[in-house]
Parts: C-alpha cells; sequence; structure tokens
C-alpha cells in the first residue's frame, strides 16, 4: 500500500497509485469514501512517534520521518462503520450530541451539528453535563429565558447594571451550553474529536452506556471508545471531512425515517 507519504520525485506516480486503490478498497468494502480524498485532507498525518499510544498500533501503516501514518484503509472502512450507524440511529429517531472543544474543531463541530439537527458542546464540557443532567437541563431553560427577553427587549427596560450582569450571564450561558437548547433528554450517541482532550464527556458516556463513535489519533486509546475512526484530529481539513461525512449520514437517516 505504496500510497503514504513517497517523495515529491514521484508525484503522479503516487496519484495514480491513490485513485486505483482507492477504487480497488471501494469495491471490496464499499466505503462512503475514498483514500484520495483522505489523504488530501490530511487525515493520515498521526502524532510523533514519541507520543503515541500503544493501544493505536493496530490503525498506524508506518512510521515516517518520526510521525506516525494512520492505515487509511482502515479509516475509510471505520468511517463507513460510523456513517452506515448513525444513518441508522437517525431513522429511528435517535439523538445525537457533537463534542469537540479544541480550538481546530470548535466551529466545524457546531456547523456540523447544526446541519444536521443534533446539538453540541464546542467550547468547554462542564463536568456533569450529562451524568447530573437535571441541573444542566434548568440551566438551558433558564439559558432559553435569558434569549426571549432579550429578543423582546425586556432587558432594555432593566437598570443598566441588572441589564448589563445578566447579558454576561446570558453570553456565559451560551458559550457553555448553548449548543444543548435543542436536546429535550440524554442523547442516544455521541460523536467525539480526540476523546483523549475530552476525557470528561467521554467518561461520562460510557457511565450513562452512551455509545461513542470519535475521531482519534495516535495518542488516544481507541478502547474508550464504540466506534474508532483513526485520523488526524488537530487538522481543520481532516476533523471537517469526517464530521460532514457523519451529519451527512444523520441527515439522510432523518430524511428517510
Amino acid at each position: 500500500m505504496s500510497y503514504l507519504l513517497l517523495s515529491s520525485t514521484h508525484e503522479k506516480s503516487k496519484k495514480l497509485k491513490i485513485y486505483n486503490l482507492s477504487y480497488l478498497v471501494q469495491k471490496i468494502y464499499m466505503t462512503v469514501i475514498t483514500l484520495g480524498e483522505l489523504l488530501d485532507a490530511g487525515v493520515h498525518f498521526g502524532h510523533q512517534s514519541s507520543r503515541w499510544n500503544p493501544k493505536m498500533f493496530p490503525y498506524i501503516y508506518a512510521e515516517q520521518n518520526g510521525i506516525h501514518v494512520i492505515d487509511l484503509v482502515q479509516t475509510a472502512r471505520l468511517l463507513t462503520h460510523a456513517y452506515n450507524y448513525v444513518r441508522k440511529a437517525a431513522q429511528e429517531k435517535k439523538t445525537f450530541v457533537f463534542i469537540g472543544t479544541k480550538r481546530q474543531a470548535a466551529e466545524i463541530v457546531a456547523e456540523e451539528a447544526n446541519k444536521c439537527n443534533s446539538s453540541y458542546v464546542d467550547h468547554r464540557w462542564l463536568g456533569g453535563t450529562l451524568t447530573n443532567w437535571t441541573t444542566v437541563q434548568n440551566r438551558v431553560e433558564y439559558l432559553k429565558e435569558l434569549d426571549r427577553k432579550e429578543e423582546e427587549g425586556e432587558l432594555d427596560k432593566l437598570p443598566k447594571k441588572e441589564a448589563a450582569l445578566l447579558r454576561r450571564k446570558h453570553d456565559k450561558l451560551s458559550q457553555n451550553i448553548g449548543g444543548l437548547r435543542t436536546l429535550q433528554q440524554i442523547p442516544d450517541v455521541a460523536i467525539v474529536v480526540d476523546p483523549k482532550r475530552e476525557s470528561t464527556a467521554v467518561a461520562e458516556c460510557r457511565t450513562l452506556g452512551i455509545p461513542i463513535i470519535a475521531i482519534l489519533d495516535t495518542n488516544c486509546d481507541p478502547n474508550v471508545v464504540d466506534i474508532p475512526i483513526p485520523a488526524n484530529d488537530d487538522a481543520v481539513r481532516s476533523i471537517k471531512l469526517i464530521l460532514s461525512t457523519l451529519s451527512d449520514g444523520i441527515l439522510l437517516g432523518q430524511q428517510s425515517s
């Protein structure tokens, strides 16, 4: 599988091999994405080989210049599995929460979650968001009440100091739990970017038995999630490609339910 990191002098040959292998992989595994698309998005770049988790060994193709290279055949296969899973879950009217608070992922998480009418956390995961859901739900309702007051101009009728205080509360709540406004109950499926960074969220999902789909780099533990998608979880294009594929699957499932 010489589709990975060949020298620049063999660029044309590399591209030809990539797309030939992409065709074969799609035929064999019926994947929803090609190796060429994954490669172009930089999905194959892992962390430095000194910063890896040995449990990721089955998903690593090679080491190149001190960097682990992710096996894109497995990425395509597992992404397809995740796509089919979320499409079926959406057909069954299950709910999803996208979780990704790192700078590279935050905007994409919000965008893709909104695209498929799902909830998200993109700024900071508050401990107990799911395991103490009743309290969080009360805060969400309070946030909605502040939304209403702002929209109807009620805050403008208050003394300036009081209005400023309420607006600061509104902004803070909106930043932390604004993506959960439409969530009526504990979600059925979690989609996580970088489970190592989002370890608190992952632990809560595991406690509650919520299935976890995760984009995980070579420094993560694949055993803490249900459907691992080995991929570069730092590159914007990599995160975008994978999350958009999953949100497309959810949207298709919702439309056919």
